[in-house]
């Protein structure tokens, strides 16, 4: 037992990270700034100093909009069930997955009235999911303590995204989508700058982050050398959608407000669908390769005249 004990202290000793994510996980990073928060984390996972005085890459422009462009519209472009009206007005309804119920509790659903199959979603974090494919083996009560927990956290804490502070925890209910032939799902993630995708990444095996792929493609569906985070998947082939240019035109409608966000859809059996909206993609924290791309990325990156 005490060797075991031993070997938990080394291994934390041994990574930055790992000391970070357990201080974090005992809520005693908490109560220190936003400011010193991203820059001991930064450090941590990057192995670099964050620059905030002059950034310009990528990762370190996202955590200087963490910290100074607090446009209010943010919060609700995050909460589950808030961004469904701003897409709504935008693009309109029909690109939204059908909504089964939103609840303030988990004692509030009335699970007999859901379907066979339908996803739960906290509406505040990134994580609180239930996917339910057959509602008579859904274990209640694992279901029941995962929510509740999630239900809660202040998302904010874990990346200081600040959006994320003040987002209302509840439930919603949506329709499970599938693809019919029972392949893996697939969302089209599109990163756009001032209203313009430059360009859109597919996910691999996303359950199993030992296996996980990422490619990225341009505007012209050619896949790119470029890495965030994953390496390529380069056996299974993803065709371009045939709704392809339908796509570009949606995230740009979505994403012209805001200097940066990534706009995802699913493209189900010849319909679009929107995913989310994100404005910090892995908490500006991705390991993007060449280094020459993360700084291009952040070339496109323009920062708001916003005075601090």
């Amino acid at each position: 037992m005490r060797i075991n004990k031993m070997n938990i202290v080394f291994k934390y000793i041994k990574s930055p990270l790992n000391i970070i994510l357990f201080l974090e996980s005992r809520g005693m990073l908490n109560y220190i700034s936003d400011k010193l928060y991203l820059q001991l984390l930064y450090y941590s996972r990057l192995g670099k100093k964050l620059n905030l005085i002059n950034p310009k890459t990528y990762n370190e422009k996202l955590q200087w909009l963490k910290l100074y462009d607090r446009n209010p519209k943010y919060t609700q472009m995050v909460d589950k069930f808030e961004v469904r009206n701003y897409v709504s007005n935008v693009i309109g309804e029909e690109y939204l997955s059908p909504l089964l119920g939103v609840w303030d509790s988990f004692d509030e659903i009335d699970f007999e009235k859901l379907p066979h199959q339908f996803v739960l979603k906290c509406t505040h974090d990134s994580g609180g999911l239930i996917i339910c494919k057959d509602k008579q083996n859904l274990d209640l009560q694992a279901t029941k303590l995962k929510i509740n927990n999630c239900l809660k956290q202040n998302y904010y804490l874990h990346g200081r995204e600040w959006p994320y502070k003040n987002v209302k925890p509840r439930i919603i209910c949506e329709k499970l989508i599938e693809q019919e032939n029972g392949s893996e799902l697939r969302d089209y993630r599109f990163f756009c700058f001032n209203g313009e995708p430059k360009f859109i990444t597919v996910d691999f095996s996303i359950t199993n982050k030992k296996k996980t792929r990422r490619n990225l493609y341009d505007l012209n569906w050619n896949l790119m050398d470029e890495e965030i985070t994953y390496p390529k998947e380069l056996i299974t082939k993803v065709n371009k959608p045939e709704k392809f240019d339908e796509m570009i035109i949606l995230s740009k409608k979505i994403s012209a407000d805001f200097p940066h966000a990534r706009v995802d859809f699913y493209y189900i059996e010849g319909k679009i669908i929107f995913g989310e909206v994100t404005f910090f993609h892995q908490s500006g924290m991705g390991k993007i390769r060449p280094e020459e791309f993360n700084r291009e990325m952040g070339e496109w990156l323009q920062l708001p005249n916003i005075k601090k």
